[in-house]
């Protein structure tokens, strides 16, 4: 895999500038996943790629898996450093494709729901809905994204070495569920942009691949 530097700013123009050239895969919207551990700064890509794409004219919604996250019974229902449930059973994701991907479907109506669950105080967070109007782009951010059949129309998987995971990561238990990923799915192959981002100040990415020319 060969590896270009860039910098955040430049990334999230080049992928601003193809987004907006391209066309939804279903439906009237297009929607896009940033993947990466949560020690990989995807929120902030998704935040510089919608930036970069209002400024093109383009309605954005950042949504982040955090805020469908299960309730503390059923994510620790083996114990809190689990990391067999971490990886499968801690994320929502039949709420993301119920509140998310569900009304940006071909005839949707565009309601998305930004969040559903508040891990703080382990209730339901009663957001508002948000209409994305149809050219609107999603853009979800979060681990283990991959490998569950999303529609995405592009994907970035933000890639950490294993040392470099290992380093930054709050919680090693956790790790394993991380080794899990890269064995069972491969992010990194599954991919439509991989970002090597060992070093946050001096990210280097692929380039477009898996893209239809």
């Amino acid at each position: 895999m060969r590896f270009q530097a860039i910098t955040w700013e430049r990334l999230a123009d080049a992928l601003a500038a193809h987004l907006d050239g391209t066309a939804p895969g279903g439906g009237d919207w297009l929607k896009v996943g940033i993947d990466g551990a949560p020690t990989a700064p995807t929120g902030e890509t998704a935040e510089r790629i919608g930036a970069a794409l209002r400024l093109r004219g383009r309605a954005v919604l950042v949504v982040g898996t955090g805020g469908f996250l299960r309730p503390a019974s059923l994510r620790y229902e083996y114990g809190k450093r689990d990391p067999d449930a971490y990886y499968s059973g801690w994320f929502d994701t039949g709420a993301l494709w119920r509140e998310v991907f569900g009304p940006l479907e071909a005839d949707g109506s565009g309601r998305v729901l930004p969040d559903l669950w508040d891990p703080v105080t382990d209730r339901a967070t009663r957001s508002a809905y948000v209409t994305l109007p149809p050219g609107g782009v999603l853009l979800l951010h979060g681990p283990f994204l991959l490998g569950h059949w999303f529609p995405f129309d592009l994907t970035v998987h933000l890639r950490l070495s294993p040392a470099a995971l290992a380093r930054r990561t709050e919680d090693p238990w956790t790790l394993p569920a991380f080794e899990r990923y890269e064995r069972e799915v491969g992010p990194s192959d599954a991919a439509d942009v991989v970002v090597r981002a060992d070093d946050p100040r001096h990210p280097a990415w692929t380039g477009l691949r898996n893209q239809p020319s």
